[in-house]
């Protein structure tokens, strides 16, 4: 079976995570520290590691003090731990539409779903394609809010020549295998706020104080360390930061592979009627994750199951995150963002990973044709 994504892994990668083993350090050290800075150099913002993609969006809503009482403006067309993430903090979640053509978080819907109660408006770089920054920061600032962009899609890829990690107040990343880069399981936190990073790395560490300025009782022993607010054990260990690291350095020859990839389904899709391929907008640079094409005739799940019959491992993303029963039991209702529902309804990631060979992308783009009655 072909799968739509996998990780690539290079004899450096795996000597730059042996090495850590020979080290004092496997947890909390300095290969973190060093994966953090690289991180900033890529995003352009201080970075801060922590354990998985869902570990980073909750680490911001808690950096952003998100809790009950407060809502949370979220796009649906995402993996549901973009809304979950929110909710276990207690905060209200509000689901606002996308924009027909990329499936992002729509500006004019964000705005509409604004509450005197919204402390945080968060988009999601689907498939890689950043957000529209600059009208969503406007308008979560103009209500007082932050910026959350979940760019577990999309690192490394740009917007009108601004990094992704450098768009919103808060961006999350995430490394899980299929991404553009991976650490086996990571995330990290980005923010140009001072006061966001330090809440951030509190919170990835339990909320601990060893800063004897700023403990309660300092005079306890040297020993001592007090928790002010509460906080999770989130840490990334020096031996996933060490993979990171390494992984960095592949980054730009990732990206510009995927991007040869989904240009080459692009020109063998293009005639095809049947279904639409991404857009893309101006000023954009993406960081492609996945290859969203979209079957038009309601063919879709025929076209999956035909291509999974042919070993193709295609993925569908998303389901509407308030289609989930967990929202739905909480009164959440179908219908409510018809552009996300209509794009899930026709969506299917091909597969999309920097060893796919250009053989590959032909077969799949030829059984994708064939089903539809086109020839190659």
């Amino acid at each position: 079976m072909l799968p739509y994504g996998r990780q690539s892994i290079s004899s450096s990668d795996v000597e730059a995570v042996t090495a850590v083993l020979g080290t004092d350090w496997l947890t909390t050290g300095p290969a973190v520290t060093r994966f953090e800075d690289d991180l900033a150099a890529v995003c352009g913002n201080p970075a801060v590691a922590v354990t998985s993609g869902t570990a980073a969006l909750h680490v911001a809503y808690a950096a952003a003090g998100v809790g009950p009482g407060q809502d949370v403006v979220v796009a649906p067309l995402t993996f549901v731990a973009t809304a979950s993430a929110a909710a276990l903090l207690g905060a209200d979640v509000v689901f606002a539409d996308v924009s027909e053509d990329t499936g992002n978080l729509d500006p004019d819907a964000a705005k509409a779903a604004l509450t005197p109660n919204t402390t945080v408006v968060a988009g999601v770089d689907y498939a890689g394609h950043p957000i529209d920054a600059d009208p969503l920061r406007a308008v979560a600032h103009d209500a007082g809010a932050l910026l959350l962009e979940d760019a577990a899609h999309s690192v490394g890829g740009t917007w009108h020549g601004r990094p992704v990690g450098d768009l919103a107040d808060l961006t999350t990343l995430s490394f899980f295998p299929t991404k553009n880069l991976t650490t086996a399981e990571g995330g990290a936190v980005v923010s140009p706020r001072a006061e966001l990073v330090a809440g951030a790395r509190s919170f990835r560490n339990h909320g601990l104080v060893r800063d004897k300025d700023a403990q309660r009782f300092p005079d306890e022993g040297p020993w001592h360390q007090e928790v002010h607010a509460f906080g999770l054990n989130y840490r990334l260990p020096d031996l996933l930061a060490a993979l990171g690291s390494s992984q960095l350095r592949r980054l730009d020859a990732f990206r510009r592979r995927r991007a040869e990839i989904h240009a080459r389904y692009d020109a063998a899709l293009v005639d095809v009627p049947e279904v639409r391929t991404p857009a893309r907008r101006d000023g954009a640079d993406p960081a492609w994750h996945l290859y969203p094409l979209r079957v038009l005739d309601g063919r879709r799940r025929a076209l999956f199951e035909y291509l999974r019959d042919h070993g193709i491992g295609v993925q569908v993303n998303y389901v509407p995150a308030y289609w989930h029963p967990v929202f739905a039991d909480l009164g959440y209702r179908r219908g409510l963002c018809p552009n996300a529902e209509t794009y899930y309804a026709q969506q299917i990631s091909l597969p999309l990973f920097p060893d796919l060979t250009d053989a590959d992308v032909d077969r799949v783009a030829a059984l994708v044709r064939e089903f539809l009655g086109h020839s190659v």
